[in-house]
């Protein structure tokens, strides 16, 4: 699209070919390097770094909001070229959800410096691997219109998600976060409705490419496969004869979880064998 010609690591993929590998070398390297080291704490990088993160979010979020309302968008369907100047703004908050995510390579990264591979998932890696290369896709194809929903849902869940992982950080706060299942859900949900928006314009078209429209509900259904496996692993998985042998006769439960069991992003809290 001419009209991100010359903006900042648009104009050739090599950029965002390589700092992929260099994310996925950085993984390999990291959990090498970590094998015999403890692990780092990074509490205060990790409160600074989320509360980047969710302020951003939540710029994205008005932004995408107040552009698209501005440009007249069609919710059931949006060509590229037809709100003029709201097509460039919309393009503009677009390209700043895209370098958002080279910046959330970081997620990962702390997971290796703490010391959570098992936070290190297919799904985590996958996800963050793949959205970077797909949205330099679409910046350089179609930087506005349809594009613009999952982004702006994105946002909106990146607001909440963000803000839970910084508040997870801080000890006295941890007794409230007893809403990480609904997180997961939330994610479920917002994948589905991206969809759904995606495929409505395949039904009544209006000229956004089709082929853009059949490759983002593909992906999107990808990440619903693997979200609803998470789902399942770590909210309804039966315990095994042996944990239910060996778990206590009486227990306390807060807030949804066991006292001795928290569970955080970013890794800062871990599954604690009670003392």
């Amino acid at each position: 699209d001419a009209r991100v010609r010359g903006w900042f690591l648009l104009d050739s993929y090599l950029p965002t070919f390589f700092l992929t590998g260099a994310y996925l070398l950085c993984i390999w390297l990291g959990n090498r390097f970590m094998k015999d080291r403890p692990p780092f704490s990074l509490r205060a990088h990790l409160i600074v770094y989320n509360l980047g993160i969710t302020l951003l979010s939540l710029y994205m979020l008005i932004e995408l909001i107040l552009a698209t309302w501005e440009g007249g968008y069609n919710l059931q369907c949006q060509n590229l070229h037809s709100a003029g100047e709201a097509d460039i703004r919309v393009a503009k908050v677009l390209w700043w959800y895209y370098f958002s995510k080279v910046i959330e390579f970081m997620d990962t990264i702390f997971f290796v410096l703490r010391k959570k591979s098992s936070q290190i998932t297919f799904l985590h890696v996958y996800h963050h691997a793949t959205m970077f290369n797909i949205w330099w896709c679409v910046l350089n194809w179609i930087p506005c219109g349809q594009s613009f929903f999952g982004p702006t849902l994105n946002s909106f869940i990146h607001v909440l998600m963000y803000s839970y992982y910084g508040l997870s950080v801080i000890p006295s706060m941890r007794k409230y976060l007893w809403w990480k299942k609904y997180l997961t859900q939330a994610q479920l949900i917002q994948f589905v409705l991206t969809i759904v928006h995606t495929l409505s314009a395949a039904v009544k078209p209006c000229g956004f490419p089709f082929g853009c429209l059949m490759f983002q509900s593909s992906y999107m259904a990808t990440l619903v496969i693997l979200f609803i496996n998470f789902y399942i692993k770590t909210y309804q998985k039966a315990p095994s004869r042996t944990a239910i042998k060996e778990a206590p006769v009486t227990t306390d439960i807060k807030n949804g979880f066991h006292k001795d069991y928290f569970a955080a992003a970013n890794g800062f809290l871990n599954n604690k064998k009670a003392q």
